[in-house]
């Protein structure tokens, strides 16, 4: 009997997790890689498309870099990288934006917001200073906009 409710009660917790979504709001496709202790497979996100993952933790590097890219196979020829990071712990989700190797984004909006949570704005597509690191609940969707 007591086995039967603590599984009841994990896969409630489960099952209450949010998502982190990309919407690709640009007039050409963009490239998404989920990247932990393993890289997944390319994600191609059509204009006014988007990609979701269900939070989850990576038990090698704890936290997920969704890694995206305006070019096709842009994780493995050096373009530009725009990183939307989270990190479940708990209650909790801990998401920031970040680049590498450039600005894909640069001279349009980016955004990520969770409702009721403090948003990161990017309004040129760059780092406008300051900590990127916001904190939100895990029960709730976190999304990255692309040319918001």
């Amino acid at each position: 009997m007591r086995y039967t409710l603590a599984f009841a009660t994990l896969a409630t917790s489960a099952a209450a997790v949010g998502n982190a979504i990309i919407k690709n709001q640009c007039t050409s496709p963009i490239y998404a890689w989920s990247v932990s202790s393993t890289v997944g497979s390319q994600q191609t996100i059509a204009p006014a498309g988007n990609f979701s993952e269900a939070f989850h933790r990576d038990a090698t590097t704890g936290g997920i870099a969704l890694k995206i890219t305006r070019v096709a196979d842009g994780l493995y020829n050096g373009s530009p990288q725009q990183i939307f990071s989270y990190s479940l712990d708990g209650a909790t989700v801990w998401y920031d934006l970040s680049t590498a190797f450039g600005e894909p984004f640069a001279g349009s909006k980016i955004t990520v917001t969770q409702e009721g949570s403090r948003s990161i704005e990017w309004p040129t597509g760059s780092n406008p200073g300051g900590s990127q690191v916001k904190a939100g609940v895990s029960e709730k969707d976190v999304v990255f906009t692309a040319c918001a």
